[in-house]
């Protein structure tokens, strides 16, 4: 899928959770007016909390797909993170006008009428979210785009809700235990207080950079496998998103009695490579470093002029080789 149609597909997917998420909105509010459970009230404003959040998300998409400028020249993929975050916030916040709400109705039990017809509305309401939920969980892992992933993820905490909110009223409806409406409300503010704490500490954390670890499994794994006899070692691999692009960067250390044209090759061959592999989403950057007589023993270039040491063995690459600074494992120095 091409940058355009990655765009495309996620203003599309967003704008479907936003108008989904305002009927069914509408639906659980209905179903609060009809019974006056603190309960349903619960599900009806995490559900306005849908709405707020999904414009917010939109929005975000919308800037993040605007090109590098002389003022952003890493791009504005990171406003996604904001918008996630903001999310989760928002949802901390539903979860005390809740509590509030619940402890009223535990401590003083209100009559629940129509309560057939609000069950009823509910569960239409619960299947709709999960069907939303899904395709938007898959729609942002088709476009690596975190805002639609944790719409998608907070939509499913509402499907979650409304099925305890569901089981509790049918409880309410078969014992008469009114003061559970409260105690089903309360439950609800725990649990989605929980899923906004996490929201939040996945966004600050790809806010502050924070190592991806699966993503640099991924890249290593590439290396590993398209690995050539001129790249005696790769050290210092950092990688980390913003939006829909990946950032890389590394340092490649190559023979030092390489021509500066030839090095230059080399480079742009390991990064046409990496960005090939990740769809044209990869931003590149690689510092070439000359070998030294340290590195001898893990090279593979056997006929090498300026040789100081017998070949030994070939350093492995995986992750957690290939993040460390010096490359081979020994001295970095000039020789």
């Amino acid at each position: 899928m091409d940058k355009t149609s990655t765009r495309s597909a996620r203003i599309k997917a967003i704008t479907a959770s936003l108008l989904a998420g305002a009927a069914i909105m509408a639906a659980k509010f209905f179903a609060y007016n009809i019974t006056g459970s603190s309960a349903v009230l619960s599900d009806a404003l995490e559900s306005i909390i849908n709405v707020v959040a999904s414009a917010f998300a939109l929005l975000s998409i919308i800037i993040s797909a605007r090109p590098p400028d002389r003022t952003h020249p890493y791009g504005h993929g990171k406003i996604e993170y904001f918008s996630a975050g903001f999310e989760g916030a928002l949802i901390m916040l539903a979860a005390i006008g809740i509590f509030k709400v619940g402890i009223s109705h535990l401590l003083n039990p209100v009559e629940l009428p129509a309560i057939d017809l609000g069950l009823l509305v509910l569960a239409a309401a619960g299947m709709a979210n999960l069907i939303l939920g899904a395709s938007l969980l898959k729609a942002g892992r088709k476009t690596n785009s975190l805002a639609i992933i944790a719409d998608g993820r907070h939509v499913l905490t509402d499907v979650y809700s409304t099925a305890g909110v569901i089981v509790g009223l049918v409880v309410v409806r078969l014992t008469g235990m009114l003061w559970l409406d409260g105690a089903v409300a309360c439950l609800m503010g725990t649990y989605i207080s929980i899923a906004g704490a996490s929201l939040v500490k996945k966004s600050f954390s790809a806010l502050m950079d924070a190592s991806d670890e699966r993503l640099l499994e991924r890249i290593s794994e590439i290396l590993k496998e398209h690995r050539k006899d001129l790249w005696i070692g790769i050290h210092q691999l950092r990688a980390w998103r913003a939006g829909e692009i990946i950032h890389i960067d590394l340092h490649l250390i190559l023979p030092r009695n390489m021509t500066l044209d030839a090095a230059h090759a080399e480079a742009k061959e390991l990064e046409a490579l990496l960005v090939e592999r990740f769809e044209g989403r990869a931003s590149v950057l690689i510092h070439t470093d000359p070998c030294v007589d340290p590195d001898c023993p893990v090279c593979r270039q056997y006929s090498c002029a300026i040789r100081a040491k017998e070949f030994r063995a070939e350093t492995l690459w995986h992750k957690e080789t290939l993040v460390l600074k010096g490359g081979t494992g020994e001295s970095r120095q000039p020789p």
